[in-house]
């Protein structure tokens, strides 16, 4: 069975077939109770000219047509950065009750600086969710991944 790190692995992958295709480099999965990857997920604003095109806000969409809300909280997204305050609304809203994400926000925010496509917010997710009414279980940093994911960063941002 895929580990954590796997899962997360796996998300940087995407990351890079992202960057790849043209979009900004994040990637995200979703895991099932038992473990199976359900949905993957690279972003898509850039081609796609979508400003909610995140992977994990994708991610999300397409797992509420799937999957009902009670199902979804057993599940885990994984994404390469700690989400936005927008992807972390739609993790909330979808009723995901788990989120694993590699690199925080903040040191993407040293990897991306003050580029336009990416104005990271100095919000941590932990603080979106301590203000909710569920009890949305929060996994990360990772900081032995923290190389990996900020090399398919580093270039891209200018």
């Amino acid at each position: 069975m895929a580990t954590q790190l796997d899962h997360l692995l796996r998300c940087n992958q995407l990351a890079r077939a992202a960057r790849e295709s043209g979009n900004t480099p994040f990637g995200a999965l979703l895991v099932g109770p038992d473990g199976q990857v359900l949905i993957e997920q690279g972003n898509i604003e850039l081609t796609e000219h979508k400003c909610t095109g995140h992977a994990e806000t994708q991610a999300l969409e397409r797992a509420s047509q799937r999957y009902d809300k009670d199902f979804l909280w057993g599940c885990a997204l994984y994404t390469t950065v700690e989400p936005c305050a927008m992807c972390a609304g739609a993790l909330y809203w979808a009723n995901v009750g788990t989120l694993v994400y590699g690199l925080a926000e903040r040191d993407l925010l040293v990897l991306t600086g003050a580029n336009l496509i990416n104005p990271t917010f100095d919000l941590p997710c932990r603080e979106i969710f301590a203000r909710g009414q569920k009890p949305i279980t929060v996994i990360g940093p990772f900081p032995e991944l923290a190389e990996a994911i900020a090399q398919v960063h580093r270039g891209f941002w200018g």
